[in-house]
């Protein structure tokens, strides 16, 4: 199985990828965390990179991900999607696109961290507040255009790794995933999931953010 965690910065990110990885672990599974490469150059270089070095490092992080074993759970803390929605905002280059999404649909499950979290400053990394929401809806957008679905997830961290954890589980026991020997953990009475798209925790309606989200760029 292999899952995502996107979202802007400073939305925990991290956080619930190593919360997730802990309590996968705690479960039997084999877990192979992939953190994000842009954070590793960032702290190299000491600065951001300018619009002709995205493309490496989104084409980095993308290698990586291919790299990881194919047993056990593969759990990225971000994907060459991300980089595709900053080269679009910061530098207006579309050129990643067709790339990103092209390897986001191999993952099972995208799941998007909510902008319910204070931004907090991070080294060179942070762009600043004022981008989160821009990012936030761009993502969004393109996901939905893709047809790739995906879950918000919001609370406090124990709130969204419960979140996660259902899901993951939904997935892997009723799409017909062969990752797993057996149930993936025990649930009882739930229905199948197919073509799966969760996108609001607060909403039963799955079409409103992404409406909403649409509208804005949109303006």
């Amino acid at each position: 199985m292999k899952i995502a965690i996107l979202g802007a910065e400073s939305t925990g990110k991290s956080s619930l990828a190593a919360d997730l990885a802990a309590a996968l672990r705690e479960k039997g599974h084999s877990v192979h965390p992939l953190g994000e490469y842009l954070r590793e150059w960032c702290d190299l270089h000491g600065r951001t990179p300018q619009p002709d070095e995205q493309a490496a490092i989104a084409h980095e992080q993308a290698r990586r991900i291919s790299a990881c074993p194919e047993d056990g759970i593969t759990l990225a803390d971000t994907t060459p999607l991300m980089t595709a929605v900053y080269s679009q905002l910061l530098f207006e280059d579309r050129s990643l696109h067709e790339a990103a999404l092209a390897q986001q649909r191999e993952f099972d499950i995208t799941f998007i961290t909510g902008l319910d979290v204070p931004w907090v400053a991070d080294g060179h990394q942070r762009d600043g507040p004022h981008l989160r929401a821009s990012v936030d809806a761009l993502l969004r957008d393109l996901l939905v255009q893709a047809g790739i679905g995906f879950q918000v997830l919001y609370g406090l961290p124990h709130a969204r790794l419960e979140k996660a954890l259902n899901a993951i589980i939904l997935i892997a026991n009723y799409a017909h995933s062969t990752w797993a020997n057996g149930r993936f953990d025990s649930q009882t009475n739930a229905k199948p999931v197919t073509g799966w798209s969760w996108p609001c925790d607060k909403c039963s309606d799955p079409d409103c953010e992404h409406t909403l989200f649409t509208r804005l760029l949109r303006r």
